[in-house]
């Protein structure tokens, strides 16, 4: 299959799961702020997202109207232009970032944070708590260090059991 001068990830989906899909990934990706998902997703979505806030830096009626139209959702569409267009006012573009985090331990694909580049992890995972504020740089980098080291590990140990099963699964076929 041929990759040239295509312009859109088509998903191994008919357009209207497709654009389900999309829309569901771009209202999650505005209401949260940052999202887990596919490389690809990622990549798709980020064009969409990107052109609806330069489209939203206008906030007049029409545009609300053509957000709506787009996103099927009226708080999607006011968050782009309230909040989300006003944050990135004097910005020309590149509103979000892909970080790569590694590969699902199902089916290795591979995953990535999509999030806007004003996005603070800290006062996300610290919501709602003051006396979290006053902690250092430091407890926020060991518990950062800490929550990756369990990660990994749980990854690692995931795939040590998917691969004893696989093992199992030859040994009993051969048999």
């Amino acid at each position: 299959m041929s990759s040239h001068r295509r312009r859109v990830k088509h998903f191994s989906r008919k357009s209207g799961p497709r654009k389900a899909l999309l829309k569901g990934i771009l209202s999650s990706l505005v209401e949260h702020g940052r999202i887990t998902t596919t490389v690809d997703r990622a990549k798709e979505v980020r064009r969409h997202i990107e052109k609806a806030i330069t489209l939203g830096k206008k906030g007049d009626l029409a545009t609300r109207r053509l957000l709506i139209s787009r996103f099927s959702s009226n708080t999607v569409a006011s968050t782009i232009v309230d909040d989300l267009a006003v944050r990135f006012k004097t910005r020309p573009g590149g509103y979000t970032r892909i970080i790569k985090i590694g590969r699902r331990p199902g089916d290795t694909a591979e995953m990535a944070f999509l999030e806007f580049v004003d996005y603070d992890f800290e006062a996300k995972a610290d919501k709602g708590e003051k006396a979290a504020a006053k902690t250092d740089e430091k407890t926020v980098k060991k518990t950062a260090t800490k929550a990756k080291k369990t990660t990994a590990k749980l990854v690692a140990a995931k795939k040590k059991s998917v691969k004893k099963i696989q093992k199992k699964n030859r040994t009993a076929a051969r048999a």
